[in-house]
This record gives structure tokens, sequence and C-alpha cells, in this order.
């Protein structure tokens, strides 16, 4: 039984042929796409790569891919509401309505989806149900500026964290689903492995992020700051308060001293409320956020920059950036895989399984790259969402 899980966003607008030449049309934001690509190469390591216990360099590369690659595909979920609803103006009117419906069938369509996963028995924590209700969340906030969705996105992070401890401790285990349980709603919003009471401040942030004038040098040069100050003071708060409380580590048990980076201590337990000084990717507290937030911006922010200074990196990087570009298909693909390979321990295969899940993304997305403009699950979404168009 897996104890992490990360997944791939789904692609929010059609996604850009990468020719040979790794140029993609005027306009579009080619950095999200390897930022999404990356992410996808983490979530195989979080999946189907070594068991970070086992330590070394392998074993601390792997530890850093869990929890911080869902928290980015849920930061680019930000992206994926404001481009689909008007990213430098919020389209209104017949347009607007139009807008709101493709991300509610978009919506509607992943809770489906992520409950049939769910269903099947993969032995993965599927996130494409919460990551639909993230969607229906934050829907009512599309209208607003960087300033405003920045604001909310930081009240979000520092309340709704011990909001959802209190919560929990009323709920106890009866919200709890068995493995291959469908997620209820008290699931999605609460107990679940990616609760969306704290997990929507990740895509509020990418909202008000994505307002953003993201070519400019001055924007991205501040973004990048941000993110570092927002890292220092997650992680490096947790580190400190969990050096500095009496009995705090210890009270979240073996690994607690690890806490404030790392998913080793395990998830947090009900029983001690040393668990909101701890920052580790999946301990759902406000530090946490601050800090996988912090790393989200820093690599969305790298990888915008990189892919624009260096032309080159482009060209080089185009089987990633396509992978990036059919992130939904990449994510389902990789579940399909573990089911048909029997793969039950996770994480914990051995590093030739995770090296293979990538080979075989890169070589199929590449392909189909150069053939179709969106990946097949893309396509799909295309065709489903285009029922808004009858919308008045």
């Amino acid at each position: 039984m897996t104890q992490y899980s990360d997944v791939a966003a789904p692609v929010v607008n059609a996604p850009a042929p990468v020719r040979d030449s790794g140029k993609a049309p005027a306009g579009r934001l080619i950095g999200l796409d390897l930022a999404r690509g990356l992410a996808v190469f983490g979530m195989y390591a979080a999946h189907v790569g070594p068991d970070p216990d086992q330590g070394g360099a392998i074993g601390f590369l792997m530890e850093l891919a869990h929890g911080r690659s869902s928290a980015l595909f849920a930061f680019l979920a930000g992206f994926a509401v404001v481009l689909i609803t008007g990213r430098v103006t919020p389209k209104t009117g017949r347009a607007g309505r139009q807008a709101v419906a493709k991300v509610v069938i978009r919506a509607v369509i992943l809770l489906a989806l992520g409950t049939v996963l769910t269903m099947s028995g993969i032995p993965v924590d599927v996130i494409l149900a919460f990551y639909g209700l993230y969607f229906l969340l934050v829907l009512p906030l599309y209208r607003l500026g960087s300033g405003p969705l920045a604001a909310i996105a930081v009240g979000t992070a520092l309340v709704l964290p011990q909001v959802l401890y209190a919560v929990q401790q009323a709920i106890g285990d009866s919200g709890v689903p068995s493995p291959g349980e469908p997620d209820g709603i008290v699931s999605l919003l609460f107990t679940g492995t990616y609760p969306a009471l704290t997990w929507i401040p990740f895509v509020i942030a990418g909202m008000a992020v994505a307002r953003l004038d993201l070519a400019a040098t001055a924007v991205r040069t501040r973004l990048a700051l941000t993110g570092a100050v927002l890292m220092i003071t997650g992680y490096g708060g947790s580190w400190l308060a969990l050096h500095v409380a009496p009995g705090a580590a210890n009270a979240i048990g073996a690994g607690g001293a690890s806490a404030w980076w790392s998913d080793t201590a395990g998830y947090p337990s009900g029983d001690t409320p040393a668990w909101l000084l701890a920052a580790s990717p999946h301990s759902e507290t406000t530090l946490s956020i601050l800090g996988n937030t912090g790393v989200a911006i820093m690599v969305v922010t790298a990888c915008l920059a990189a892919t624009d200074a260096f032309p080159r990196l482009r060209s080089l990087a185009r089987p990633v950036i396509a992978v990036g570009s059919m992130s939904l298909t990449a994510y389902v693909f990789h579940l399909v895989g573990i089911r048909f390979l029997g793969i039950e321990e996770l994480p914990g295969s051995p590093l030739y399984v995770l090296f293979g899940f990538i080979v075989a993304a890169l070589v199929f997305a590449t392909v189909w790259s150069r053939f179709q403009q969106r990946g097949p699950l893309e396509w799909l979404m295309t065709k489903a969402t285009d029922l808004a168009r009858h919308i008045r």
C-alpha cells in the first residue's frame, strides 16, 4: 500500500505541437509544459521509483519528489482556471458563461474518472476526483485580479490547516475511506490524501501568478524571490519550531526530526498537535503549504525563464515538454502501467522500472505530438468541453 501519491494535472488549453525546432506557437507559455513534464517525472518517482528509505543520493532525490510534485500540479491547476476563463481579462457575458461551463464540465469528468480509477483497485491514491473538486471550489474567484487572489491564498494557507485539524479531530476515522472505496465528499474535503481544505491554497496561488505579466523579467525576478522566501519560511520555520518547541519532534514519533521537509515520519496522526509544526509535503499544515508553494513558484519561474533565455533548451527538452502538454494522458498511462505490471509495493520498485516508465512516456509523447495537437485524453476532454458552446 502506497504512502505517497502525486498526479499529473490536466492540460487546460490546446497543447501546442512541439516541432523539431523546439518552438511553440506565439503566446503559449511553453515553460508551463516543461514544468508539468518535470512534475510528471516527479510523480513517476513517487510511485514507481525506489523507496526513499534506502537513503543515499537516490533516496534523497526520491524523497524530494514526494508531495512536492502534487503541490506543483495543484499550483498549475490555478493556471488552468485562469487560462480557460481569460488570462489577461476575465471573460464576461456569453463568453464568460461558456468558460465557466467548460471548467464545470472538466471538473465533473475528473470527479467521475477519479472515482472509476479509485474503484479499479490501483494501489495509488488517485488525485483526479480531488482535482475536480478544486476546480469547482475556486471557480467563483476567476474574475479577481492577482492582488486579491494572492491575499486569499495567504489567508486560506494561514487559516484552513487549523480548521482541517479541528474537523479531523471531530470526525476521527469515520470519514476515512477504505482502499479502493470511492472518495466521498467528506474524504474529498477533509480526510483524504489531498483534502481540498488545505490544497485549494495552491490552486488560488497559481491563479494569482497566472494573472501576472510572466513575460516581464522584473516580474519573474520578484516571483523567484517570493518563492525563495516562502520556501525558507515554510521549511525553515518548521525546522526551527520542531527543534525549539519542547518535545515536538518526539511527539510526532519516529522520523519526527525530519518532518520539517520529509514524509519519512509518515502521515499526520490526530493524537498530537505537534504535527501542526511540520512542513513535510503531506502534513497539511500552514508551514507545508508555504514551503511547497515556494518550491512550485520557483520551478515554474525557472522553467519560464530558461525556455525563453535559451532557445536551444526548447529543442533539447522537446520530449519533456511534449509529456507536459499531455499530462493527463501521462498520468493515466502510469496508472494503467502499474496495474498491468502488477506493481503493488509503492514506492519500492528498482530504478530501472522508473526509467522504463519515463522513457515510455517520452517516446509516446514525442511521437504523438508530431502528428496531433493534443494528447488522447486531452482531445477527449476538449470534445466534451465543446458542449459549452451551446450556452447562451
